[in-house]
């Protein structure tokens, strides 16, 4: 779900990007400067020319059902952008998880730090951050561990997976918790001989 929530996210930024270069690209080419500079087999636009005179704007306000459409599509557009941007804090970091009594909830905060710090207490890491995201249903940890150039990543994952995450699987239990880990190694200091 998360792949698609991203390539859906990638393909609206890319097309509203498209829509911003294509309108700034034309706008651009009507102006002195930049028109003066273009290719002369490039396709230009009339420095005089108006986008919508008087008349045009006139000929429309005239039509009965031009107002209506314009409004209604503004309102589409916006109910879009907001049920868009409304998934987009739904998916986002996880406030809190509802545990097995009605009223008992445990802090998403709180789950996330008690597995740094038991991730931070694998040998070889010397760093560790959680930070749980999705919806109480279906979970997802990402864990972002800083280890010491001599520690083993194997060595360092299979204890991460038998203590930190199975922990918080089980206090999660029966929700499913997914787990991202990226590994980094610190880099050993250099010493600067004089």
């Amino acid at each position: 779900m998360s792949r698609l929530r991203n390539g859906t996210n990638r393909v609206a930024l890319l097309g509203v990007a498209a829509a911003l270069l294509a309108s700034g690209a034309a706008l651009a080419s009507a102006t002195g400067p930049v028109r003066d500079r273009l290719p002369s087999n490039w396709p230009r636009l009339s420095a005089d020319r108006t986008w919508l005179d008087g008349e045009a704007l006139g000929r429309w306000r005239d039509e009965g059902w031009w107002p209506p459409l314009v409004i209604a599509a503004l309102c589409v557009g916006v109910l879009l952008f907001l049920c868009w941007g409304g998934a987009q804090l739904r998916a986002g970091r996880l406030r809190e998880l509802p545990l097995g009594q009605p009223g008992v909830t445990l802090s998403g905060a709180a789950l996330a730090a008690a597995m740094a710090e038991r991730a931070g207490a694998v040998d070889g890491v010397i760093r560790a951050h959680v930070t749980l995201l999705g919806r109480p249903r279906r979970l997802r940890a990402r864990i972002t561990l800083v280890l010491s150039p001599e520690s083993r990543p194997e060595t360092v994952l299979h204890e991460l997976a038998r203590q930190a995450v199975a922990e918080a699987r089980a206090a999660a239990a029966p929700r499913a918790l997914e787990a991202d880990v990226r590994l980094t190694v610190q880099r050993h200091k250099l010493r600067r001989l004089r």
